[in-house]
Formats: structure tokens, sequence, C-alpha cells
């Protein structure tokens, strides 16, 4: 077992068909097995249907999302994108694979995330999470993030995103 600072994490910008399909096949593993039990099968499958698929990913890189592999070891562990909203940097998917929680890749996302606002002069991070992800919500509190309150939204066909607005100044 590697050390976490014996371990080699890297964050690849998403660019091309490949690392488009990439992030689809891990947006699948890690939402059938995180999410399925706190939002449900039907949403989950909505969601990826709708926001983590080639076409959804492409058209959100579009519009100016930046994604991001998430690389262990020069394998693929997960993936993250944001981007600047409201002079905030909003945090808008980290998703690591669940045999890799707990090696440090989470936090060191962070930090490459909270570098990125600096460089970029933003002084804010900003996220949702949804209200039963109890695990996400402490690990962002630890992180130093703070409860801002609920926010619901309307993602079509019935299904609504009942989450916590975070926010970390910087």
């Amino acid at each position: 077992m590697l050390k976490r600072e014996e371990a080699k994490i890297e964050f690849s910008k998403v660019s091309g068909e490949e690392d488009i399909k990439n992030v689809e096949g891990l947006a699948r593993t890690i939402w059938e097995e995180h999410y399925t039990p706190i939002i449900g099968a039907d949403q989950v499958e909505y969601m990826l249907r709708n926001f983590q698929s080639s076409q959804a990913v492409e058209e959100q890189i579009r519009e100016g999302m930046e994604y991001f592999l998430i690389l262990f070891d020069a394998k693929l562990a997960g993936y993250l994108a944001f981007q600047r909203k409201n002079g905030e940097l909003f945090l808008s998917k980290i998703y690591v694979l669940a045999d890799l929680r707990g090696k440090g890749i989470g936090s060191r996302a962070m930090d490459f995330i909270e570098s990125v606002a600096r460089d970029r002069g933003l002084h804010f991070l900003s996220l949702t999470v949804n209200k039963n992800n109890t695990g996400s919500i402490r690990a962002y509190e630890r992180l130093g993030f703070l409860n801002e309150g609920p926010v619901q939204t309307d993602i079509g066909s019935g299904f609504i995103m009942d989450d916590f607005l975070m926010r970390k100044e910087l």
C-alpha cells in the first residue's frame, strides 16, 4: 500500500473525445455506487444521461465549464469540473472512485482548485452538495467550507436536486 506522499496525483485537463468518454465512464461507475442510495436509481440514471453523458460534458465545456481527469499513479481515479460564476469559482463536480477514497486525492484536488481560483483573482469557492450526502458535507466542512443553507433546483422530469450551498473564503 502506498503512503499518501508516495502516490502521484495529477490533474489533466479534459480535451478530446477519449477524455470525455473517460469522464462519462467514471461518472457512471461513481454515481451508481455512491448516489443510488442517496437519490435513487431513477434520478441517478436521469442525471447521468442529462448531465454526465459525453454529449452533456461536451456542451458544458463549450459553455465554459473546465473538466479535469484526476490521475492516481497514472491511473484514472476521478474527475472534477468548475467554472467562474458570480465572481467565484463554482465547483460543479468532484468525484473519486470508491476504492481510492481516503488516499488524500480529494484534499489534493481541493488544493488544485483553490490554486486555480487564486491564480484567477477569485476569493471564494462555492459548491452544492446533496443534503443527505453527509460524508461529503463533513469533508467539505473539514476543508473550511461553511454551509450557507438549503437550495433546491428543479432539474426536470419531476426530479429535484435538494442541496446545501457551501462556500469557502480563500
